[in-house]
């Protein structure tokens, strides 16, 4: 896979992960609070679901800046 194939997955993974983390958080915002256990572990998901969103942007951070040298090559 090129660096530009990895650059363009990561972004759609990206995507997808702020949509589902967004989703998250909206459900936890219209549960209210009837149902603390099942509120915290959707909690736990959306803090879980950041931090894989914080490592795939290191990652695409990484790949561009492997594009900046192989083009400054």
């Amino acid at each position: 896979m090129s660096t530009k194939d990895e650059l363009r997955q990561v972004e759609e993974d990206l995507a997808r992960l702020r949509a589902e983390n967004q989703e998250v958080r909206d459900q936890i915002r219209d549960i209210g609070a009837t149902d603390q256990v099942e509120i915290s572990a959707m909690i736990s998901q959306a803090d879980e679901q950041v931090e894989l969103i914080a490592g795939l942007e290191r990652r695409r951070d990484a790949l561009i800046q492997r594009l900046e040298e192989e083009g400054a090559r």
